[in-house]
């Protein structure tokens, strides 16, 4: 049973695109509808951790706003960021669903049990993950992944009837 998502941010939460302001602010848009599907998550009891290879403030927000479990950034080996978590939840690859676009998602991507990558992910990533989805980054990917692993897993209803 899937108990940990782990996603990307750019090109997977976000459209990947970077907006800086001449005070070098830095600006992403996120997708609300991803958002709900996260809070979902985590209110069926479930983890989320986003890894991800930049540093920024804007996704620090994003994901206390979520209330996503685990926050890395900055990270060169999101395997090896990964393995940690694990280790301290006692959970295993086969307990883990995670999304990538990129090369440097590639390595852990190719170790957790369900694999994603939005519809606009590298070709290198689409021809080693389990399931390429029909939505870009930024543009519901992380909703559609999350509404098929609580479809396979049968928590649909559970799922519903948190929103009724």
């Amino acid at each position: 049973m899937i108990e940990l998502l782990v996603l990307d941010v750019d090109g997977c939460l976000s459209d990947g695109g970077i907006i800086y302001s001449n005070s070098a602010d830095e600006y992403k848009i996120f997708n609300v509808k991803d958002g709900l599907a996260i809070v979902s998550w985590i209110r069926l009891g479930k983890k989320v951790a986003i890894i991800t290879g930049r540093k920024s403030k804007v996704v620090e927000t994003r994901a206390d706003e979520l209330g996503v479990n685990f926050l890395f950034q900055g990270v060169k080996n999101k395997t090896a960021k990964l393995e940690t978590i694990l280790k301290n939840e006692n959970l295993s690859f086969k307990n883990v669903a995670a999304i990538g676009d990129d090369l440097n998602d590639l390595k852990m991507l190719k170790k957790v049990n369900w694999s994603f990558t939005p519809k606009d992910g590298s070709h290198f990533v689409k021809d080693e993950v389990d399931t390429v989805l029909n939505l870009e980054g930024g543009k519901g990917a992380v909703r559609e992944m999350i509404e098929m692993i609580i479809e396979k897993e049968s928590m649909l209803g559970e799922f519903l009837e948190l929103w009724q």
